[in-house]
């Protein structure tokens, strides 16, 4: 099936739990500045050493925080099916901008997967677009090239700090009421046209993944505006 082929009918949940996360990472981020010490050209790219108090400390915090997105991600599920009277035919989960332990070409590697996500082969995934465009819901290759990882969404053609710049809630409004997405929550940072084209970033992945379904967006609900990484 090629992207945009057909549309999947029911309701597809996505949901993101970035709060916690990006604190834990922010304040680990931190001690590894104070730990690994390195000029400021390249600060960013201090590490934890995983045989020390700090590493194996930030791989466990970073870990809870995913076992609270998962769990966060059941509650909801729950309830909306009960409100909705639905049956539950699938459950699809995956985390990005995460790490895992894995074995590639022979080693142990900690991959980490900063806007991707796993794409295994057989696994499956869901690639959303934006506020308005097509998610899609994939099976992983395991193509080794990629460490067995795909784009965990259409990406970023504008930084958060721009698109509040760039875009209007009147504009906002008017291109949702178009596409009859009803908006719960977000801000202009995730205004649709601050995303690449979902149907050009998934035609360009087609060695990573097999697509299995579409789905279109028609409540969206998202972190409020405000400050986040560009």
């Amino acid at each position: 099936m090629e992207p945009g082929d057909r549309y999947l009918r029911g309701v597809a949940v996505t949901l993101w739990f970035k709060g916690l996360g990006a604190q834990i990472a922010a304040h680990y981020t931190k001690v590894a500045r104070e730990v690994c010490q390195l000029p400021r050209e390249v600060q960013h790219l201090a590490w934890l050493d995983m045989d020390s108090d700090n590493g194996r400390e930030y791989w466990t915090a970073m870990n809870l925080a995913g076992d609270y997105a998962s769990a966060n991600h059941h509650h909801i599920h729950r309830r909306l099916i009960r409100a909705m009277g639905a049956t539950l035919l699938a459950r699809v989960e995956n985390h990005h901008n995460f790490a895992w332990k894995e074995t590639h070409g022979g080693h142990e590697l900690i991959v980490h997967r900063k806007g991707a996500t796993p794409a295994g082969k057989g696994a499956l995934g869901v690639i959303p677009g934006s506020m308005t465009e097509p998610g899609f819901i994939v099976r992983g290759r395991g193509f080794e090239g990629s460490l067995d990882s795909a784009s965990h969404g259409a990406g970023r053609q504008m930084s958060r700090s721009k698109a509040n710049q760039t875009f209007t809630k009147h504009e906002l409004t008017r291109i949702l009421k178009d596409k009859g997405v009803t908006l719960v929550g977000g801000g202009l940072d995730e205004a649709p046209g601050a995303y690449k084209d979902i149907r050009a970033v998934m035609a360009a992945q087609q060695p990573l993944v097999d697509v299995v379904g579409a789905f279109l967006p028609k409540i969206v609900r998202m972190a409020d505006g405000g400050p986040g990484e560009d």
